[in-house]
């Protein structure tokens, strides 16, 4: 477990790893608007001495998370760094909000969206996992659903932007003329086991570990989509009471973080930290059947801007120290 050595909560000392990449840089400019102060940016060796704005790049060392003058580390790498960083940085008596998938599904790590299970972040060890950027808006939109009429089945096909394979690939996107651009592939970094890829495995797994409803039966299917940013998600749900759609909309329009458009789309929800929501209609082919469209700017509630609430939630409950 970290010490509690840290600072004052009311002005914590964070760093944020990965701030170069499209997620990073993305945590940084909240972190800005949010009004934080005490900010460092640390990447790799490569991107060290880098200026972004204000700040300059620090390289990520095993020395640097051993100092312990940092009170919480933003990471957004890849997992295999992750995996073997953060635990450095808990040791040097921080916490870590981690955005891979290197701890998600570890036993014992909270796996948060604020809007869902708020509640669960305070139970960390010195990590706290951050979902998928295509859980973070399902499970927003599945929560008042499944309290209101029980969950028992969820399909899901995901349309994903580009910015979510990284800033490299956006840049690819840029430079691509539009008759060239590859549509509904899948992602080369994704893993497939010969059945599924692991997009689509973590969607379930998370949904699943999130929701606290370890049964629940949800089939995914996940592409890349030619999009900068934004994230969209065609969603059918079987409750297991009958809620309709009117109830469903009700529901949706009231719940946090989430917000009614009639036909959201990636551009409406780009720069925006909503989850949108639309297209709430009755599935007729079964019993209790809803159907409904889901866009969320992948990058912001997607990924930076929930692990920022996240932290909130920890200074809040002065749960900083495990």
């Amino acid at each position: 477990m970290p010490s509690t050595r840290h600072s004052s909560l009311a002005s914590p000392r964070i760093g944020v790893v990965g701030a170069t990449g499209a997620v990073g840089t993305v945590t940084l400019e909240l972190l800005a608007e949010r009004g934080y102060t005490g900010v460092r940016a640390f990447a790799s060796a490569r991107s060290a001495g880098r200026r972004l704005g204000d700040l300059v790049v620090e390289e990520a060392t095993p020395k640097v998370f051993a100092a312990g003058d940092v009170d919480l580390w933003l990471f957004s790498v890849g997992t295999s760094a992750s995996r073997e960083l953060v635990p450095e940085a808990v040791a040097g008596g921080a916490v870590c909000i981690d955005k891979s998938a290197a701890f998600r599904l570890t036993e014992g790590v909270p796996l948060v969206v604020p809007e869902v299970n708020g509640e669960r972040a305070a139970e960390h060890e010195g990590i706290v996992a951050n979902p998928n950027c295509c859980t973070i808006p399902l499970t927003c939109v599945l929560k008042p659903l499944h309290d209101a009429a029980g969950l028992r089945r969820v399909r899901v096909a995901t349309y994903q932007a580009v910015s979510g394979a990284g800033a490299q690939r956006m840049e690819q996107l840029r430079s691509t003329p539009a008759g060239e651009q590859d549509l509904g592939v899948a992602d080369s970094s994704w893993s497939f086991d010969g059945e599924e890829f692991d997009e689509e495995s973590k969607l379930r797994g998370e949904t699943r570990k999130i929701l606290e409803l370890p049964d629940l039966p949800i089939s995914a299917t996940c592409v890349r989509v030619p999009v900068l940013v934004g994230h969209a998600e065609a969603v059918w749900i079987e409750t297991e009471e009958p809620l309709g759609a009117e109830r469903a909309r009700e529901l949706l329009a009231a719940a946090p973080s989430v917000r009614i458009e009639e036909c959201p789309t990636p551009g409406m929800a780009a720069g925006r930290d909503e989850v949108l929501v639309g297209r709430i209609r009755e599935d007729r082919s079964v019993e209790n059947g809803l159907a409904l469209f889901v866009v969320c700017d992948n990058l912001r509630k997607g990924a930076a801007l929930n692990a920022i609430q996240i932290a909130e939630l920890l200074l809040a409950r002065r749960a900083l120290a495990a």
